[in-house]
């Protein structure tokens, strides 16, 4: 181990020499001539990289969508939560949020669920009443992705504002991702003071509520990818009758 006395120090690789800092101090040590690996950390490289992959995928597909600034540490934490739960059960990434510190649960008592014909139902309760707030912004996220393409097949997103000064009466909103692959449903909260959403962490949350799995896995070289319009609409609810969601307006773009 060398140390580093010039003005001018560095980190990362130059030639033969690697210079890395430790408490505040700068070093220089040579680069191995010889990697050895053994067949378990080659196992554990190859399972790192494929979590690497899935968690950049889903990162892509879901946080440019969202209103919100997911933490910075949301990247390490889904890979991490994929290696946890097996990259054949990526089914239990369901609860992951995007911001750590405040999940959609400090909003809804009676969490929303996914049936199986994709409708997302917000069961009837009485909701929290925050200070200054006077309603909720959610909005869901339906990503279909899929894994063996490494392509994001299709988007849906849908938009409602409950008023919390009236009583809840449930909610309900079919989304439409088709395409090969995982449905990824993301469950964004913003409380709202006005028309103006809050920027405090504590009243903004955005977490997975549901992955499906495709029911039938095509193989990579018969896959034939689909790539469909995004979607949008907007639903408010500002009484206490029951919803419809026959009503709802829909926008499609490109």
């Amino acid at each position: 181990m060398a140390k580093q006395t010039s003005l001018i120090t560095f980190t990362g690789r130059l030639g033969n020499l690697i210079g890395y800092s430790r408490k505040g101090k700068y070093f220089l040590r040579s680069k191995p001539e010889v990697v050895r690996q053994t067949p378990a950390t080659r196992r554990a490289a190859k399972r790192f990289g494929k979590a690497s992959k899935r968690a950049a995928l889903i990162r892509q597909a879901c946080v440019q969508e969202l209103d919100i600034m997911p933490d910075g540490q949301h990247v390490n934490r889904l890979t991490s939560m994929l290696l946890r739960t097996g990259m054949h059960h990526i089914s239990k990434l369901a609860g992951f949020r995007f911001h750590q510190h405040t999940g959609i649960n400090r909003f809804f008592a009676s969490m929303p669920v996914l049936s199986a014909d994709n409708t997302v139902h917000i069961p009837a309760q009485v909701l929290p009443v925050h200070k200054h707030m006077s309603a909720l912004e959610v909005k869901i996220i339906a990503t279909r992705i899929d894994f063996i393409t490494q392509q994001v097949t299709s988007t849906d997103v849908a938009c409602m504002v409950i008023d919390l000064h009236v009583p809840f009466t449930g909610a309900a909103m079919t989304m439409y991702a088709p395409g090969q692959g995982c449905l990824v449903m993301t469950l964004q909260v913003r409380c709202l003071s006005g028309d103006v959403p809050s920027a405090n962490a504590q009243y903004i949350a955005a977490d997975i509520i549901a992955v499906q799995l495709p029911a039938v896995q095509p193989s990579a070289d018969s896959a034939i990818c689909y790539v469909y319009p995004r979607a949008y609409r907007y639903t408010r609810y500002s009484s206490a009758c029951a919803y419809d969601t026959t009503a709802t307006g829909f926008i499609q773009r490109e």
